[in-house]
């Protein structure tokens, strides 16, 4: 199922998007799937009426995975970790679909990153590696804007990573997906520029979860993002930025000073 999260002209509302590419409706749900489960309601929408926002706002934090493919660590000039790195990005850095990106002026290195998104759809802790598809609600994609400027000058990772607009997500959440093997590309102004696997992670959806829950209780809605493949690049006010991922879809930002 792809689970949007939309607005017609009153609060936004989570919907079902059902039909194939350019014949997209949604079904309107009752109340909060996480909350709630998937209850549909008899009012639908044209995909092309409403306007797509972030598919989930985190109740509580985005969770993001450093340098956790090889080739982005080799070009990047870091060393392989050990462990996964990890940082926190507050929710207020997420943004939806189609929504301008404000770069912010204290950087001028604002780089893209594509990457998987994994939605938790239950309250966990110390998940074992064996039962972490029990607590996955589905995954999106991720566009990890990175201030490199303030990454190298700062320390900590948190105002790099963690700039209101920095954190994208959408189109919507795919709640029935194999996370292995499936292509991760980014597209700037229309020119491929990322294009790997997600099986080139060097620790795996399971693994990371099960890592990341021996720190932090997981609540309903976390996002965890799982690093980014080879191409990252510099964006410019002006640029459309196109993060794809192979059995979810397109999230597509543009960006502005």
């Amino acid at each position: 199922m792809r689970i949007a999260r939309f607005v017609t002209d009153a609060e936004p509302s989570y919907g079902l998007v059902t039909g194939g590419e350019g014949e997209e409706t949604i079904i309107q749900l009752n109340g909060d799937p996480f909350y709630q489960g998937i209850q549909q309601t008899e009012t639908t929408h044209r995909l092309e009426d409403v306007r797509l926002v972030a598919p989930i706002i985190p109740r509580s934090k985005v969770i993001g995975v450093g340098r956790n493919y090889a080739d982005h660590v080799k070009e990047m000039g870091s060393e392989t970790p050990v462990s996964p790195l990890l940082f926190l990005i507050p929710n207020t850095a997420v943004v939806g679909p189609n929504e301008p990106v404000t770069l912010p002026s204290f950087s001028e290195e604002i780089s893209y990153e594509t990457e998987l998104a994994v939605v938790i759809g239950r309250i966990c802790k110390d998940v074992p590696v064996d039962r972490v598809e029990e607590v996955i609600f589905g995954y999106t994609v991720a566009n990890d804007l990175t201030a490199r400027d303030a990454q190298r000058t700062d320390g900590q990772w948190a105002r790099a990573k963690g700039f209101d607009g920095s954190t994208p997500l959408g189109p919507w959440i795919e709640t029935d997906l194999e996370p292995e093997g499936l292509r991760i590309s980014g597209r700037l102004n229309g020119e491929t520029v990322q294009d790997g696997s997600t099986s080139e992670m060097i620790f795996g959806v399971a693994e990371l979860i099960a890592y990341i829950s021996q720190a932090f209780t997981l609540l309903p809605g976390d996002v965890i993002l799982t690093g980014t493949p080879a191409g990252v690049g510099l964006l410019r006010a002006g640029d459309r930025f196109e993060a794809d991922i192979e059995g979810i879809g397109t999230l597509v930002n543009h960006f502005r000073n």
